[in-house]
């Protein structure tokens, strides 16, 4: 055991009142002047960095190595039905346990739970402790982490490690670390033929049915067996479309979408060339002419188990008891951007109720979350100081 357990600061202060500014992105609302205020009491200088609409922070205290580097947003996604809720979605209020409210597990409490075990360190450590805060996680992610860190590494600025505060965690508080995320692929595919009446097609051009043999042809295809730390990718058809035409009419056009979640055996540029591929070939055949519009919403990236995912699990262990699995499944996050600067990992809270309605976070998970952020950073500064 590299650092000795101390009493953390409570985070829920802090995190109810992040939760109060209704951030939903790219707004921000004032949920970064919050942070900023509570980090510039610790004694951390923060620089705010806007690109295009969406607003930054990138606060440190210390310099030179090692630089310890927590990352996160505090944009959210819209409520939806607020009158589903039981509470006011943006009022953060407390009940049974439980904080309730938009971003309390996606990730704002989180963001909380690391100032308050940087808060609780007993002595400024040697090295850095940096937190590198978007608005723009939870939309496009493209004037947020991904300009923000292209700008700092331009600048020198260099990483040691980092953890992002992400919702990882499935049945308890950090049972789960990430060290990876699957890529993402979008892709929209138009299918054009020729309108007519259904009673002489001979006379139009059904684009429906290459459509459907296009998109069979590839929910068909085996993409790989996996990978090292990766599940099989796999391609899931999310809609198909002709519009809402009588049934004697013959469109003059189909589209459908897709998403298809990929290991590191692929990138997006080589899904968007199967998928092309495979419907020139079809349109080739039948006369339908296709367009394929796709993009990679993220890559695939794997980060090795090593010193740093070992540090990690070994402090998550001893404060809950349990060792936290290392995993690569669900979404993607601004991890597939902090993994190329530095070895980077995502603990945080139970992701259940994450853009669900009435989302909430157990209070004592907040407490425990806290805990292992603190050993981690107690740790880190003894092991790679």
């Amino acid at each position: 055991m590299l650092g000795a357990a101390f009493p953390t600061h409570d985070a829920l202060p802090l995190a109810q009142a992040l939760m109060r500014c209704a951030s939903v992105t790219p707004a921000d609302l004032g949920a970064l002047d919050v942070l900023q205020g509570a980090l510039e009491k610790l004694g951390f200088t923060c620089r705010r960095m806007k690109f295009g609409a969406v607003d930054n922070l990138f606060a440190k205290r210390g310099t030179g190595l090692p630089h310890f580097c927590f990352a996160g947003h505090t944009d959210v996604v819209p409520p939806g039905d607020t009158a589903a809720w039981t509470v006011d979605p943006f009022a953060a209020e407390i009940r049974d346990g439980k904080l309730i409210a938009r971003g309390a597990v996606d990730m704002k409490a989180a963001i909380a739970c690391f100032v308050s075990a940087v808060a609780s360190l007993p002595t400024p450590p040697k090295g850095a402790i940096s937190l590198l805060i978007t608005g723009d996680e939870e939309a496009q992610a493209i004037d947020g982490t991904k300009k923000v860190l292209d700008a700092l590494l331009a600048e020198g600025e260099q990483f040691s490690h980092c953890l992002i505060g992400e919702p990882t965690s499935v049945d308890v508080v950090a049972d789960m670390i990430k060290n990876g995320r699957r890529g993402s692929f979008n892709c929209v595919i138009t299918a054009e033929g020729k309108q007519g009446h259904v009673a002489y097609p001979h006379r139009s051009l059904n684009p429906v049915g290459p459509l459907l043999d296009l998109l069979d042809e590839l929910r068909r295809r085996e993409l790989d067996n996996g990978a090292p730390g990766f599940d099989p990718s796999h391609l899931e058809i999310t809609s198909i479309d002709v519009g809402d035409g009588p049934h004697n009419v013959i469109p003059a056009r189909a589209k459908a979408k897709l998403n298809v979640r990929f290991n590191n055996n692929h990138t997006g540029a080589s899904m968007l060339a199967w998928v092309q591929e495979t419907a020139a070939a079809i349109g080739k055949r039948t006369g339908v002419r296709f367009t394929v519009d796709g993009r990679a919403t993220g890559e695939a990236f794997y980060c090795d188990p090593g010193p740093f995912t070992d540090l990690v699990q070994d402090c998550a262990e001893a404060v809950t008891g349990r060792r936290p699995v290392l995993s690569t499944t669900g979404g993607t996050s601004d991890a597939r951007f902090m993994h190329k600067a530095c070895p980077t990992c995502e603990l945080g809270l139970l992701n259940e109720t994450a853009h669900k309605v009435d989302e909430f976070a157990p209070v004592d998970d907040i407490h425990t979350l806290t805990r292992i952020y603190a050993k981690t950073l107690a740790d880190y500064f003894v092991k790679f100081g």
